[in-house]
């Protein structure tokens, strides 16, 4: 199952990957929303934003954005691939509301720009 999910994330990130200039592969973006300890309800409709700076003007990268979560001394990030929070997400917008997956509730959840290489701060998700 792990590997059926690590396969699935590859074949998203290619197809995300085909579509990225060089220019917007060497700089990351920096995911500003959601912050370190922000909680999010199951079922609200929430806003990720992130910084566009470091993107090329015209810039047309579309990318997948995922949940997961952080476990304590791994370097996991646990991305939920098979059910991604949005698809072909243009980077370039610098955000993109999203609904609240109904998840367990914890304090360890991460957003991942796949495309960018970058994942928010862990956040808290409630019920």
């Amino acid at each position: 199952m792990f590997s059926t999910k690590i396969a699935a994330a590859l074949t998203l990130f290619v197809a995300a990957a085909s579509s990225v200039s060089a220019a917007a592969t060497a700089q990351p973006l920096g995911v500003i929303t959601p912050k370190a300890g922000d909680v999010w309800k199951v079922g609200s409709t929430q806003t990720i934003t992130w910084d566009t700076s470091s993107l090329p003007a015209g810039d047309s990268t579309v990318a997948p954005i995922f949940l997961g979560f952080l476990n304590e001394g791994s370097s996991d990030e646990h991305l939920d691939v098979d059910h991604p929070l949005a698809t072909n997400v243009p980077l370039a917008a610098g955000k993109v509301a999203v609904t609240v997956p109904a998840v367990t509730p914890g304090d360890n959840y991460i957003v991942s720009l796949f495309g960018s290489g970058n994942i928010s701060p862990e956040f808290i998700i409630t019920n």
